[in-house]
């Protein structure tokens, strides 16, 4: 009865009132996301309107002229003019459908003259972004407590929709996406934007947005791309345009201090339990989804790391793997997701973990050299 009442108050309210509902569509912080929210409105009333004139002629006619009441059918064959009027009727409100609805889609596909470029590029199962002409670019991973997925802590209010390096773009900007994968086919989605575009390996699809409002949004990959889809958010902060250039000069201040950080590093000498502890950090954040945290991996999709033929093998064939990937198997190349230290800490970790004590120590300076 409740969602009978949603449907009759969201027909007969005003478009803001029926925005509160929980059953529609919400309206978004675009001025793209309203043109769908009313395209939306306008043809479920259309919907609806006829709904209840056809149903309403229905039962009038089964209570009014039934054979209880002495009701006798006409007997008629073919009307040209009847024939007329139920085909251009239809045929008329098809056309005030579809003009909305091809202005509102043109309008989608527009990306011309944007102001700001950002390459997202999806894979399992994390988001890439790169912004144009700022030679800034970061991974954006899930950042919800293995403990809150495992059921061993509460979860949150953004359980799953959290990640360690959200998107940020500016308001009152036009800001165009470049959309690509490098594994399968995802999909980016947020419905504050009403953006939602496939990332297909291989090609390049479009899309655009311009945020009115200041805040957090958040959205999800909406293609089925395997074993950790419900695990790949997407988090946009959108601010200021001041605040998005302070933000900029900050992250090049950063990449700069990194750079000169992961230099230092390659003259560090390391202790073997130094190694481990990090190792373990780094492994746990980014290897056991696939491979587990105890290192099993899963039979037939991801190889378990006990006693492996790569782990037990050269280190160099271990670093190749970590650095470059596998070409055809989900797995990723890391030489641009780690640094030199991080990728000698996990190899380190690897090797020495779940009984595979191979004994081997690797330094950042191995890397570097691998690399090299």
């Amino acid at each position: 009865m409740k969602h009978w009442l949603y449907l009759l108050v969201g027909i007969f309210s005003p478009t803001l009132a029926a925005s509160e509902l929980p059953l529609n569509m919400t309206q978004g912080v675009t001025e793209i996301s309203n043109q769908v929210y009313d395209l939306h409105m306008t043809i479920l009333l259309i919907c609806c309107v006829i709904g209840l004139i056809v149903f309403g002629l229905m039962f009038y006619s089964m209570l009014n002229h039934r054979k209880s009441k002495g009701a006798v059918p006409a007997q008629f064959h073919e009307s040209t003019k009847v024939e007329i009027i139920w085909t251009l009727i239809p045929f008329l409100i098809l056309v005030g459908m579809a003009v909305p609805a091809t202005s509102t889609l043109i309008a989608m596909e527009d990306t011309s003259d944007a102001d700001i470029t950002v390459m997202v590029t999806g894979s399992q199962w994390k988001w890439h972004y790169k912004y144009f002409n700022e030679e800034i670019e970061f991974f954006s991973i899930l950042s919800t407590p293995r403990d809150q997925i495992d059921n061993k802590a509460p979860k949150d209010a953004n359980y799953l929709l959290e990640v360690d390096k959200p998107l940020v773009l500016p308001i009152n900007k036009k800001v165009r996406f470049l959309v690509t994968s490098e594994d399968v086919i995802h999909s980016w989605w947020v419905p504050a934007f009403a953006v939602k575009k496939d990332a297909n390996p291989g090609f390049i699809n479009e899309a655009w947005t311009k945020i009115d409002k200041p805040g957090t949004y958040r959205g999800q990959c909406a293609e089925l791309c395997g074993k950790d889809h419900g695990f790949m958010p997407i988090v946009v902060e959108a601010m200021p345009e001041a605040e998005f250039d302070a933000w900029i000069a900050g992250q090049k201040q950063a990449a700069t201090e990194a750079a000169a950080q992961a230099e230092a590093s390659l003259s560090q000498t390391l202790t073997m339990d130094e190694l481990m502890a990090q190792g373990e950090q780094v492994y746990m954040a980014r290897c056991a989804a696939c491979h587990q945290p105890n290192g099993a991996g899963l039979p037939g999709v991801f190889p378990g790391l006990l006693k492996s033929p790569i782990i037990q093998g050269p280190v160099g064939d271990h670093l190749d793997i970590v650095i470059n990937g596998k070409p055809g198997t989900a797995m990723q190349a890391f030489a641009k997701q780690l640094t030199a230290q991080e990728i000698a800490a996990v190899v380190t970790y690897e090797r020495n973990a779940w009984g595979n004590d191979t004994g081997d120590v690797v330094q950042a300076a191995d890397v570097s050299n691998f690399e090299k």
